[in-house]
């Protein structure tokens, strides 16, 4: 395993801002640490880096505890939201800076820095000013210098958070290809579900200093683990019930819930596809209170008499107006029964 976290834990006086986190991260693997501000993170990213100390715990990398070892003897590559590039440096001086600090021959260094700007897409602009750059271009550069001295891990800490999200929806996909293309192992963080289900082989989901879930985007995404991870995920039909056989009671009446689930009080998570609108005289009765247009879909908010509200994806062309009474019915498929 490259990387180990063994109870890796930071107080800040009472407070544990990490938790006894345990986390493994193998090589070639790209993991992403998704939570919402103040869960703890960054300051596992920095704990990894070397940059904060533990209160207890060990990180270990390569399968040597690093406890005492500075951060710039680490071996790891950490790349920050705001790129923290060298204004006085042109593009080729900031994407040398760690190869120069690792005492590499001239001719090696720009060898090393052609190559780089080859490969995220900067080709010839060494010379350039970094100030004449776009955000996106910038982000660029960062990442070159953060890969030039062939880190053994790279560590991203929001390293989309500045740029508009057309941008950060193309980079991402970028930034998979190019990390599967080098075999870059990588520890990401982001709050933007989006972006981590995108660049991630693996989810990691922290809440108040410790993992509340772990797995591959596609079964964090069909099976949250908590009403806190789907909350977090974005999905909203969230309800308590009494699960029974293939059945649920809950406050929207009596649900599928697919085969194998979990008996007893349970908490259901139903997602906006498996919300079926039917006409008005059939299913559960709502009233359409609001609808957002999602570019693939409209989301149509819904309220039932005397139960929580639903949230129902449908296409534009089918969507109700606001006021309009529909009809719901409710897909086992699309119903997760958490925790």
């Amino acid at each position: 395993m490259l990387l180990s976290l063994e109870d890796a834990t930071v107080r800040f006086g009472e407070r544990a801002v990490l938790d006894a986190v345990g986390l493994d991260v193998a090589e070639h693997e790209i993991v992403c640490v998704l939570g919402p501000s103040g869960s703890g993170k960054s300051t596992l990213l920095r704990a990894v880096a070397g940059l904060q100390p533990l209160t207890a715990g060990r990180v270990l990398l390569d399968g040597r505890d690093q406890a005492g070892v500075p951060a710039h003897r680490r071996g790891v590559g950490l790349m920050f939201q705001d790129h923290q590039l060298f204004p006085q440096r042109d593009v080729g001086g900031n994407v040398a800076f760690g190869l120069r600090m690792h005492g590499a021959a001239k001719g090696e260094q720009a060898e090393r820095v052609r190559e780089l700007l080859d490969l995220v897409g900067l080709p010839g602009a060494g010379r350039r000013a970094v100030g004449s750059l776009s955000g996106g271009e910038q982000q660029r550069v960062a990442l070159a210098r953060a890969l030039a001295p062939r880190p053994r891990l790279l560590m991203l800490d929001e390293p989309l958070g500045q740029l508009d999200r057309s941008l950060r929806e193309r980079l991402v996909v970028e930034l998979r290809e190019l990390f599967g293309r080098l075999g870059t192992t990588v520890l990401a963080v982001t709050h933007d579900q989006g972006e981590a289900f995108a660049l991630a082989d693996r989810v990691v989901v922290m809440r108040d200093g410790r993992i509340a879930q772990s797995g591959t985007p596609l079964e964090v995404w069909k099976h949250p683990a908590d009403e806190f991870v789907a909350r977090f995920l974005g999905f909203d039909n969230v309800v308590e019930g009494s699960v029974a056989g293939q059945f649920a009671v809950t406050p929207w009446g009596k649900l599928p819930v697919p085969e194998g689930a979990p008996q007893g009080s349970r908490t259901l998570l139903v997602r906006p596809a498996g919300v079926r609108l039917v006409p008005a005289d059939e299913g559960l009765r709502c009233t359409v209170t609001a609808r957002a247009f999602k570019g693939t879909h409209v989301a149509v908010h819904l309220q039932p008499p005397d139960a929580p509200r639903l949230e129902a994806a449908c296409a534009l062309r089918e969507a109700p107006a606001v006021g309009d009474t529909v009809g719901v019915e409710f897909d086992a498929a699309e119903i997760a029964v958490l925790g």
